[in-house]
C-alpha cells in the first residue's frame, strides 16, 4: 500500500512539472514594436527597427507561414508600426502574432523614427506617385 501511495505521488509531481514545463514554452513569446525600415522585398524577411524592453535594434522580422498568410502581413509597407509578440533568435526576431498599430502607440523610443519615416515617405514616395 505504502509503495502505492508513492507511486502515485510521483506520477502526479511529474504530471505537474510537465505541465509547467509546457506553459512555460508557451509564455516564452516576448513583446516587441516594431516599424518597418525599408521597402519590403521578401515577405519572409521585413527589415525593421524593433523595440524589446526598450532597446532599439536593426533587425529582420522573421516570418512563418502562418504570419505570411496573414493579411496584414501581406499589406506590409515601408513605416508601417506593429506590435509584435514572438522570439528573438540570431538571425532575426521571430514573429507569432502581429498587429498594426498607429504610430502614437509606439514606445518613445521608436516614435521619433516613425515620425521621420513618415516625412520620409511622403517626400520621396508620394511624388512618384502621379
Amino acid at each position: 500500500m505504502r509503495y502505492y501511495v508513492v507511486i502515485v505521488i510521483g506520477a502526479v509531481l511529474l504530471g505537474l512539472s510537465w505541465l509547467s514545463i509546457s506553459r512555460v514554452q508557451a509564455n516564452d513569446d516576448q513583446l516587441a514594436f516594431a516599424v518597418v525600415s525599408e521597402v519590403p522585398k521578401d515577405k519572409t524577411r521585413i527589415a525593421a527597427k524593433v523595440a524589446i524592453g526598450g532597446v532599439v535594434t536593426d533587425t529582420k522580422l522573421l516570418a512563418s507561414e502562418l504570419i505570411v498568410n496573414n493579411l496584414i502581413w501581406k499589406k506590409l509597407e515601408i513605416c508601417h508600426a506593429m506590435k509584435l509578440e514572438g522570439q528573438p533568435a540570431a538571425e532575426g526576431f521571430r514573429v507569432a502574432s502581429v498587429r498594426v498599430i498607429d504610430g502614437s502607440m509606439l514606445p518613445m523610443s521608436l516614435q521619433g523614427f516613425a515620425g521621420d519615416c513618415l516625412l520620409k515617405k511622403a517626400l520621396e514616395v508620394a511624388p512618384l506617385v502621379d
